[in-house]
């Protein structure tokens, strides 16, 4: 057996559904043996940081590593960004790069640079296969490694030569490791963390990734509301849960002072629960110092002189959840705390029905919730619009509204689509975007168009970077730098042969993007965006602030 079919086999044991990437001169031996696989669909894209995307969202919404490949050389350094962010939003992945012969890794040669030592910063493991025969034992581990807590990318380079290299078919035919089992915590830890809860009065729930990643939203609502503790959830925690609960205080992550900044600020003891530091940095919330923390996850906290635990659950987060649950009293509740959930609801509900134009981001919101089902997905693309998801967009599911966080990566949101309708070919989905973030990777509508895959792409039009305009004008009073000119972006799609429209008055949002979501193939929707909201927002934010007794120290 050639090591490119050994290779192959052994992702087809890892279940493997789908490779997205691009072809290179060093990996056709590899693209030869995926040529016969029954069961690996081969995904050709148009850029490779486009494969990587996918492969990152596949990561987050199903729980398994999606796979990328490119070549060698400029190929796989394409994959970096789409990497990096799997490692920053811990997305697992297995990136597959091929390489220049072993003859020529030593020495200046044409396409060569040390692409290990590139991943090695965004990846949990990587490594070149270097022997035929070890490709069994390599594709396991870079399985496994991308999806033990905290989860994340991983790579192997194959070499040209070492991929035309044969190996007896009995060293190709191993089964996978499946993942572990977490341990509950030890008896004591969650007694002194029912210690410190009956000692709070106002306890707040700080809800993050790791409770998307392990499984574990059903059980942390079940706490909160038998408990009845507000929880506040990272940009990436929207829908752990439904933010039609009263317990819901929406994300925390807007560096602006707002009413769930407030109440964090406000709470006598926070229980962090599968919170990745990276999600939003401890020093931006935690500002009342010596305040109790209860550090709930799958792996010890990240020391951060901001973030020191006083008690710490390792181990499965849903099952430490139960535990607690199990042993809380019955009886025992804490005051309900409506206020802030219902200040949020009305923020969205007062533009609702807003006329004017270009269209107000609450306006837009509330149309796009209008046409989806609850299971639908909403993909994120990174920008202004991002902002105004992350606090007002209604999520009722876990994991239907993919934001990129941790690195924060423009471009994410129409690869990122495509993989989630291959995922879930029966939810309907929309890719979200700005001007900016839209045109790095447009270029995947055509792998959409090519696929079939039927999703909606929504660009917010202001001609703009609007975050940074955003950040400019708070800070300085003017933007700098920001500007720029668009396509016709409804032609544009339509020079791919999809379905494009524009929107041109407020009231023809809703029907827009019900006629294109019932379409059978991709689609896109230009609506202009009335931005002047941000710093409306800003005001609004500042106006609602309540100092607390710490902030005013």
């Amino acid at each position: 057996m050639k090591a490119a079919d050994a290779l192959v086999r052994c992702l087809e044991h890892e279940g493997v559904r789908h490779i997205f990437g691009v072809p290179g001169e060093e990996t056709m031996d590899l693209l030869e043996a995926l040529s016969s696989s029954e069961q690996i669909r081969f995904i050709p894209v148009r850029h490779e940081q486009g494969s990587a995307f996918m492969a990152d969202v596949w990561g987050r919404l199903t729980g398994t590593p999606g796979v990328c490949l490119g070549t060698l050389g400029p190929g796989a350094i394409n994959l970096l960004t789409g990497v990096a962010d799997a490692y920053l939003d811990h997305a697992p992945l297995v990136a597959l790069t091929g390489q220049a012969g072993l003859e020529r890794v030593y020495k200046e040669s044409h396409q060569y640079v040390d692409i290990v030592s590139m991943f090695a910063p965004v990846t949990k493991w990587n490594t070149r296969i270097e022997r035929a025969a070890s490709i069994p034992e390599v594709v396991r581990k870079a399985f496994r490694i991308a999806t033990q807590e905290k989860s994340g990318p991983t790579h192997l380079e194959l070499p040209e030569d070492v991929a035309e290299e044969y190996l007896p078919d009995s060293e190709a035919v191993a089964l996978p490791i499946h993942r572990l089992r977490l341990p509950l915590p030890a008896g004591e830890t969650i007694e002194a963390a029912l210690a410190l809860l009956r000692q709070a009065h106002r306890p707040v729930i700080l809800a993050g990734n790791g409770v998307i990643r392990t499984q574990a939203a059903a059980d942390l609502a079940g706490f909160a509301r038998r408990v009845r503790v507000p929880v506040v959830h990272t940009f990436m925690g929207k829908g752990i849960v439904t933010d039609t609960d009263v317990l819901s205080w929406g994300a925390i992550g807007m560096l602006s002072r707002d009413l769930v900044m407030d109440g964090v600020e406000d709470a006598d003891l926070i229980l962090a629960v599968g919170y990745d530091l990276v999600e939003f940095a401890p020093g931006n919330w935690n500002t009342v110092k010596g305040r109790p923390i209860i550090h709930i996850d799958t792996l010890a906290s990240e020391v951060d002189d901001d973030y020191v635990p006083a008690v710490e659950l390792i181990g499965d987060i849903g099952g430490s959840l139960r535990a607690l649950e199990a042993l809380w009293p019955a009886r025992r509740k804490f005051p309900a705390r409506a206020e802030i959930h219902e200040e949020i609801m009305r923020e969205l509900s007062d533009h609702a029905r807003d006329a004017s134009f270009p269209v107000k981001p609450q306006r837009i919101l509330a149309d796009l919730r209008a046409a989806l089902d609850p299971k639908d997905i909403v993909l994120s693309d990174v920008g202004a619009h991002k902002l105004w998801i992350a606090r007002l967009f209604p999520a009722q599911w876990a994991n239907t509204v993919i934001i990129s966080n941790g690195l924060a990566s423009m471009g994410i949101a129409v690869p990122g689509a495509i993989a989630a309708k291959l995922a879930f070919p029966e939810r309907r989905v929309v890719a979200v975007t700005g001007d900016g973030g839209f045109l790095m990777n447009s270029q995947e509508l055509e792998t959409a168009k090519r696929l079939g895959t039927a999703f909606v792409t929504l660009i917010w039009v202001d001609s703009s970077y609007g975050v940074i305009e955003w950040k400019q004008l708070q800070r300085f009073g003017h933007a700098f730098g920001t500007r720029f000119s668009n396509p016709d972006f409804a032609a544009y799609a339509q020079s791919f042969g999809i379905p494009g429209f524009k929107v041109t008055r407020a009231d023809d949002l809703l029907p827009t993007l019900t006629r294109a979501l019932s379409l059978d193939g991709p689609s896109l929707v230009e609506v202009p965006v009335d931005y002047s909201e941000n710093m409306r927002l800003t005001e609004h934010l500042a106006a609602h602030h309540r100092p607390s007794e710490a902030s005013a120290d």
